[in-house]
């Protein structure tokens, strides 16, 4: 290491804190990418996913600009150095690229590399992908490579927490798809079960709309008055269904949109008042708006299928410079004692990991006749 061990041991423990900060796969290969450049001092760097079509799935670079990345065109194909290092498994360390026999060319836009490290990134015997860097900021030998052998070994090192940084975040992106799917599952129940119940409602009282219509006219059209208020409010959970059961859409509408729309087809679905403000609020990261959209929607389902609640309210703001969610309802309230030595947790554990998981923490405020009341805060926003 170039710059001296104590301020190389600086430099990798900085890119290895900020590959364990990021559970989103995109994020965590910008970042592996961004931190092999700079921990080797080299002019580019890029990291190659491959596909099961010989292509590549993600192929992410820095140190070139957004323009050099459009002009070169389409993802490269495993050919040449790139196949080595990813069928192979072995790490490639070259002088100049452009003379190695297995060098392809390249498109005219792109850079003109020359002394190269390459290394796969490996998850036991599968590989994840090719990190590799090129044009390293400083004198070169005489035909030889401005890379090292201990720049090999450094990348090495940063290559195993790439890949252990790299699993996490997929397994993340996997529990996040499933927890989409309950979500969708648990949200088609309640609101078929809304639905069902004004469809009851509906024949019930178009029956005795049709028993009164020869005796009793009069009361036949306040019956039939209320046939057509409930087939309203029927088509307004049909239509809730529709739209709430899509995927979430929290990248797209954000947290605070996310929970009011949710909020709004909870409210139709169920007999208590469900009502939501939120205020003063700016984006958050997105690890940290899954984990307070499903606190919300667990600390929901407890108070709409537990509490007995007439009233649940959610609020989002800010606290001085955190972000703060609270769910209170008006309901039977529980000892939360008593609920942890009965090992029935209402989801209270899930909701601590979830805060704890993204720098928050996690208040239950409850008693019994007193309802509930359960506040997220992190931090930002």
């Amino acid at each position: 290491m170039s710059h001296g061990p104590r301020s190389g041991l600086t430099a990798v423990s900085s890119a290895l804190l900020a590959m364990s900060r990021h559970l989103e796969v995109r994020d965590v290969l910008k970042t592996i990418v961004a931190s092999a450049r700079e921990l080797l001092d080299a002019q580019y760097a890029a990291l190659g996913v491959p596909d099961d079509h010989g292509g590549f799935a993600q192929f992410v670079v820095d140190g070139v600009s957004d323009e050099q990345w459009k002009a070169i065109g389409p993802l490269p194909r495993q050919h040449g150095i790139l196949a080595a290092m990813l069928h192979e498994a072995t790490p490639e360390r070259l002088g100049d690229v452009r003379k190695d026999p297995r060098f392809g060319g390249w498109p005219s836009a792109h850079p003109d590399l020359v002394d190269f490290l390459g290394l796969p990134i490996r998850d036991g015997d599968e590989v994840l992908g090719a990190l590799f860097l090129a044009n390293k900021n400083c004198e070169k030998p005489a035909g030889g490579c401005g890379f090292t052998a201990d720049d090999e070994e450094l990348l090495g090192i940063l290559a195993q927490h790439a890949a252990i940084a790299l699993t996490n975040a997929r397994l993340y992106e996997r529990s996040r798809e499933l927890t989409i799917a309950e979500e969708r599952s648990r949200l088609a129940h309640e609101l078929h079960d809304a639905v069902s119940q004004k469809l009851f409602s509906l024949r019930l009282t178009a029956q005795a709309a049709a028993a009164l219509v020869d005796r009793d006219p009069a009361r036949a059209k306040g019956e039939l008055h209320q046939v057509a208020t409930l087939a309203a409010e029927a088509a307004d959970e049909l239509r809730a269904a529709v739209v709430e059961l899509r995927p979430a859409a929290l990248e797209e509408d954000g947290l605070v949109a996310t929970l009011r729309t949710q909020i709004q087809v909870l409210d139709r679905a169920h007999g208590a008042r469900v009502t939501f403000t939120g205020r003063g609020v700016k984006a958050l990261p997105a690890a940290q708006e899954e984990a307070m959209l499903r606190v919300a929607q667990e600390a929901l389902h407890n108070a709409l299928r537990h509490s007995g609640a007439d009233h649940v309210d959610v609020t989002l703001h800010r606290r001085g410079s955190g972000t703060v969610l609270r769910i209170t309802d008006d309901g039977g309230g529980f000892d939360p004692r008593t609920v942890r030595r009965a090992g029935r947790h209402l989801g209270l554990v899930s909701m601590r990991d979830r805060a704890s998981g993204t720098g928050g923490r996690l208040t239950v405020r409850s008693a019994p006749g007193e309802g509930t009341t359960i506040e997220m805060e992190v931090p930002g926003g």
